[in-house]
């Protein structure tokens, strides 16, 4: 049997890795500062990390949610803790689409209403109801289209107005935008997007799939606004690479018996992950030296002239360079053996984990300028 070829890959085969650093098979080594999509949050192979899934695995691995899960719970209680959300309450799934999905689904069961805003430039996942949120034709098949969703500009007020009705049931917005190339909703837009959700009766959803779980110095990146919206997602940082999502739920929203289910999540092992990345979180820090090491690349990578515009947030970075310059992702791996992210054609993206030091900041920033001359 074949693999199903839908993935475009680098002839790389990665075998070992520690930190914010990778090792191929040849004994090569990288520096990640992509972290497989956003996933790796706390470094490859952290200590704690394996300590706890190690010692879980040797107790119990799996067993289906219709038992109680004490990890569950103190998950929950972390995560609120941590985030800034303790009265919130958790449905633990199995990835960002899947969270997604989710909400989707509880924004539609309160309102009692199907159509849904979304954003140009999205991305919220590739199963149905997420995908079709998703602003690339490309990928939303005809029987993904069939849901009803409109997509206005980011930041148009306007817009938001003339879409925005009785008839909504949820508008979901990223924190950051990231497969659409580290774009920012403004902070006065997100409140005034509150505002008007509660005014009409619709549901904000803020996916923090991406810009979530401390990767822009806070907690999520709405946290900068002021705002609560009812529905968080989130995902790719929760376990440092071990398959989870979930939506933080409004304390006001009442759960009934079989309104979501899903049989693999928040399964023992899917917890101890979660829990350990937490632990490290809170133990190093991680949320201060991503604000600082992003604010330091931030503040070096305006300086570069050949630069279009550097967009972000922490340790989520966005550098727009002029389509002469789409070949540098590809040139920082194979001339430099550094790991990036792209929004094609021509912006590279940074999401490393946020453990990552000022000298592999600085290590990057001397690769692109020799990319750049």
């Amino acid at each position: 049997m074949n693999l199903f070829d839908v993935y475009p890959l680098f002839d790389i085969t990665p075998v070992r890795a520690e930190g914010s650093w990778l090792w191929d098979d040849k004994g090569n080594k990288y520096l990640d500062l992509y972290g497989g999509h956003a996933v790796i949050s706390i470094g490859h192979s952290h200590p704690h990390y394996i300590k706890r899934l190690t010692e879980q695995l040797n107790r119990i691995g799996y067993y289906s949610n219709s038992v109680r899960n004490p990890l569950q719970e103190e998950f929950a209680e972390k995560l609120g803790d941590l985030s800034g959300y303790p009265d919130y309450q958790l449905f633990l799934c199995n990835s960002g689409a899947e969270a997604n999905e989710n909400a989707l689904k509880i924004a539609s069961f309160l309102t009692g209403r199907k159509k849904i805003i979304a954003f140009e430039r999205s991305f919220h996942g590739r199963t149905s109801g997420a995908v079709a949120a998703t602003d690339n034709a490309k990928i939303v098949s005809p029987f993904n289209a069939g849901h009803a969703v409109s997509f206005i500009p980011m930041n148009d007020r306007q817009a938001l107005d003339a879409a925005l009705g009785n008839d909504v049931a949820a508008v979901i917005i990223e924190g950051i935008q990231g497969v659409g190339g580290i774009r920012l909703p403004d902070d006065d837009f997100l409140q005034y997007l509150e505002q008007r959700c509660a005014a009409v009766g619709a549901m904000l959803i803020l996916d923090e799939i991406q810009s979530g779980y401390g990767r822009t110095g806070k907690f999520f990146s709405h946290q900068y606004t002021g705002i609560r919206p009812p529905l968080i997602t989130t995902a790719k940082g929760m376990a440092n690479g071990f398959p989870i999502g979930g939506v933080l739920i409004h304390p006001d929203v009442k759960a009934w018996s079989g309104m979501l289910g899903t049989t693999f999540g928040g399964n023992y092992l899917a917890a101890a992950a979660g829990l350990a990345v937490l632990e490290v979180m809170a133990e190093e820090d991680l949320m201060t030296n991503a604000m600082n090491i992003g604010n330091y690349l931030l503040e070096k990578l305006k300086s570069f002239s050949i630069v279009n515009e550097v967009r972000g947030r922490g340790l989520m970075i966005g550098i727009d360079l002029p389509e002469s310059h789409k070949q540098v992702r590809s040139n920082l791996l194979h001339h430099h053996r550094i790991f990036t992210g792209e929004s094609k054609p021509n912006v590279v993206r940074l999401l490393p984990s946020l453990a990552m030091t000022r000298e592999q900041a600085d290590m990057f920033l001397t690769a692109l300028s020799e990319e750049l001359k």
